[in-house]
């Protein structure tokens, strides 16, 4: 057996325990949710990050790689859950740095987007 099969195995069974940990993880949550007997928006973002873990899991399966985006997009959630966990005891400067980078990962979302969509439109051609 050489290194990249063995690479490739171990690759497979990390992202096996990783969906299993993420589904795991949003059950305890959602019986957390249960027990409080509410549901923050917090709550909702938390399930929505698992949400896009699993999301890229099976996007690896599927088509054997992971968009970039997906990453980008659970940076910009879990940024925006901890702007909201923090609530109105943030400092005005660490409310800026922190929406800074959300608009940042929200451009370069943009901007890769429409570099791909460049390159698609320039293989047709």
């Amino acid at each position: 057996m050489n290194i990249y099969k063995i690479i490739i195995a171990a690759e497979k069974c990390i992202l096996f325990f990783i969906a299993l940990f993420t589904v795991f993880s949003v059950g305890a949550e959602m019986w957390t949710v249960i027990q409080n007997g509410k549901i923050t928006l917090t709550d909702l973002l938390l399930m929505f990050i698992y949400a896009e873990v699993l999301g890229m899991v099976a996007a690896f399966y599927q088509y054997r790689k992971i968009p970039i985006t997906l990453p980008i997009f659970i940076a910009i959630t879990a940024l925006c859950r901890l702007m909201i966990l923090q609530g109105k005891g943030i400092s005005t400067v660490d409310l800026i740095y922190e929406g800074g980078a959300v608009l940042l990962l929200a451009i370069s979302t943009l901007i890769i987007q429409y570099g791909l969509s460049l390159n698609k439109d320039s293989d047709e051609h």
